[in-house]
């Protein structure tokens, strides 16, 4: 099916906050299809694009790519208004989806030789693709596959370190770019553009201490909080100089910042262009400890109760579907409903199976499902071939994940 969100019946509920309604109903419109089954409510879906949006102010969002991987909902998205844009997560991939988009920026620098061959020797690909660097070293890749001479100019944006120094904590954030400073990334931009073969057409920070940590959790909120107000200032100020430092280099078609977690203060630092949202939209649980926002549950998955091994515990087929990152609980996915059920603490979510605790278990009988929340929100597309959609009790259709399309980028 073509997916249009905006066309769908209007709907005014937040259905999601009966848990009972709603994934009753959920269950109801998946009950004829066999197996495990991940799901995509479509009124959730809508819900959270548009939230978005609204969140980030007027500023146009690019979709991060790796938070969904099911094309037919990132076009989907993208045909909204305050949509422009993809952010992709390997070099292969924003040449496939190339094919139908022109502006994709690559998140993530990239070496591999086979898919550089192909951007730089397609002149109408290397029109559509940004790649991503932090190093001379990856523009000497690029030059190693092709000569100056013998290729496509290739667009390139620099990613510049995003993370807060902070006094006597010292690094808070990821690590991703070695260059931090103003100076150093007004450095390797005059290094780019002396360069032949090479166009330096936008700058790239994500915040991932303030966009990829929650702070509605419990107890350490105030710390991050203040973590995070100290880190915005800082950023307003580092960012601005930066930009102001390239600008008086070269033309920048774009600033990048921020993601789900961030995008209120992302849209509102005049130096930004853009702002990145994905996980938002599909919503995996880690997303749920933030108190700017409350995204609604879009994706999730069913799997069949298959034995009951005691009375409180029920065992399902499958279930570890664990999420990149530290290795913690949180990355377990976490079951939603029936509510009250719980994995074992010896077991935790199985290869195979996957029992489950609770008082709620006593009434789940073999055959019976139980929905489940994958922490990250593209990740579960690596799991299955497909996504169901549905609409309160109906099944409207299916869209296939990258997986379903034979795809496996990374």
């Amino acid at each position: 099916m073509s997916l249009d969100l905006l066309g769908l019946r209007p709907h005014h509920g937040r259905d999601w906050d009966d848990p009972a309604a709603f994934w009753t109903a959920r269950s109801a419109a998946v009950s004829a299809v066999s197996g495990p089954v991940a799901a995509i409510d479509l009124d959730a879906l809508r819900f959270n694009a548009m939230d978005l949006v609204v969140r980030s102010a007027g500023v146009p969002i690019r979709v991060a790519s790796k938070s969904i991987r099911v094309r037919e909902v990132l076009d989907a998205t993208l045909a909204i208004g305050g949509y422009r844009g993809i952010l992709a997560f390997t070099l292969p991939e924003a040449l496939w989806l190339a094919r139908v988009h022109d502006d994709i920026v690559l998140g993530y620098p990239s070496v591999d030789r086979a898919a550089l061959e192909r951007l730089v020797h397609d002149d109408d690909l290397a029109r559509r693709v940004t790649l991503m660097i932090d190093d001379p070293a990856q523009l000497d890749v690029v030059d190693a596959v092709a000569a100056p001479s013998a290729r496509a100019r290739v667009r390139v944006a620099i990613d510049a370190d995003a993370s807060w120094r902070a006094p006597v904590l010292g690094h808070i954030g990821v690590r991703r770019s070695p260059v931090h400073e103003p100076a150093e990334v007004v450095r390797i931009a005059r290094s780019i553009v002396a360069r032949p073969g090479f166009e330096l057409v936008g700058l790239m920070m994500y915040e991932a201490q303030i966009a990829g940590q929650p702070d509605h959790t419990g107890s350490g909120d105030g710390v991050i909080r203040w973590m995070q107000h100290q880190s915005r200032d800082e950023l307003v100020a580092r960012r601005g100089a930066i930009v102001a430092g390239l600008r008086e280099i070269t033309h920048l078609e774009f600033v990048n910042g921020g993601g789900t977690g961030s995008l209120e203060y992302t849209a509102a630092d005049p130096a930004v262009t853009e702002t990145t949202a994905g996980s938002g939209l599909l919503a995996g649980h880690l997303f749920d400890g933030y108190r700017a926002f409350m995204p609604a549950p879009a994706a999730a998955f069913a799997l069949e109760v298959v034995r009951k091994p005691l009375e409180d515990i029920a065992v399902v087929l499958g279930g570890g579907w664990i999420a990149s990152g530290p290795p913690v609980a949180s990355r377990q996915p976490r079951p939603v409903w029936p509510t009250g059920l719980k994995t074992l603490a010896r077991e935790g979510a199985g290869e195979v199976q996957t029992p489950l605790q609770g008082e709620s278990a006593r009434r789940l009988r073999v055959g019976d499902r139980v929905w489940f929340r994958h922490a990250k929100s593209g990740e579960l597309s690596e799991r299955v071939d497909r996504y169901q959609l549905t609409l309160g009790e109906s099944l409207v259709g299916e869209a296939a994940t990258y997986r379903g399309e034979g795809k496996s980028f990374l």
